[in-house]
């Protein structure tokens, strides 16, 4: 396994609001963790909900053996979301802070995801680019309606409204995903801040691009902030 990972802040922010986890080796019984959270709310807000579901889903991993992959990682996550919702009741300047939350781990030749919000999981097979993941946002709901379609999602002015986050409800509703894989395939994790600057097929090209991992990694945020970079970009690249 290869693995390379960025985070930058967008052009025209203080403050990077993303936090990443890149694990190759194992985190507790998990055989690795790959985590990208793209926190919101408030200037402080986002940075601290997106650092603290990343810290706590891996401290809470590490402290939780004897259950399965999938039990295991849900359990993480809403625990993470009532630290979130206790620490915001404590503090008024954290009100109203959420973080989205795209998780994976790899075992034997299973990939297992989970998914909370509009932060992504992209698999390449083949050269052919699978987005595995299903956004949780207000755009989403209206490709699924038939208002807009797929292609003018990332121009519309609702892009960024996500309807799942954790921090903003007491019971946090998870998505799971399990892909099977085989020898070169790619896995890449990102925000929205990446996803949302660019095309699939722009997408396609750079990660199934026959390069190291560390230069697909910049290359995709250099083209999100070349495209505009109107939000924090981060990648967590993955090579079976």
């Amino acid at each position: 396994m290869k693995t390379f990972s960025e985070s930058r802040a967008g052009k025209n922010r203080s403050v990077n609001q993303d936090s990443l986890l890149c694990e190759e080796g194992a985190v507790g019984e998990l055989s690795n963790l790959f985590i990208v959270a793209d926190g919101m709310g408030g200037y402080n807000g986002g940075d601290f909900a997106s650092r603290f579901c990343v810290d706590n889903v891996k401290d809470y991993i590490l402290k939780n053996n004897g259950g399965s992959i999938i039990s295991t990682i849900r359990s993480a996550i809403t625990a993470a979301n009532e630290g979130i919702r206790e620490k915001t009741k404590a503090n008024e300047e954290l009100k109203g802070c959420g973080t989205t939350i795209v998780l994976a781990t790899i075992k034997d030749d299973i990939l297992y995801i989970a998914n909370v919000g509009d932060s992504r999981l992209y698999v390449i097979q083949n050269g052919a680019l699978s987005q595995i993941t299903e956004d949780h946002s207000v755009v989403e709901e209206m490709i699924k309606s038939g208002l807009i379609k797929k292609e003018e999602a990332r121009f519309n002015p609702h892009k960024n409204k996500v309807t799942r986050a954790l921090g903003v409800e007491p019971d946090i509703e998870v998505d799971f995903f399990e892909v099977k894989l085989t020898k070169g395939d790619r896995i890449f994790l990102c925000s929205d801040g990446v996803s949302n600057m660019m095309d699939e097929r722009t997408l396609e090209e750079i990660a199934g691009a026959d390069k190291e991992l560390s230069e697909i990694c910049k290359k995709l945020i250099e083209t999100a902030v070349n495209n505009g970079g109107k939000d924090d970009a981060t990648v967590v690249m993955i090579e079976v």
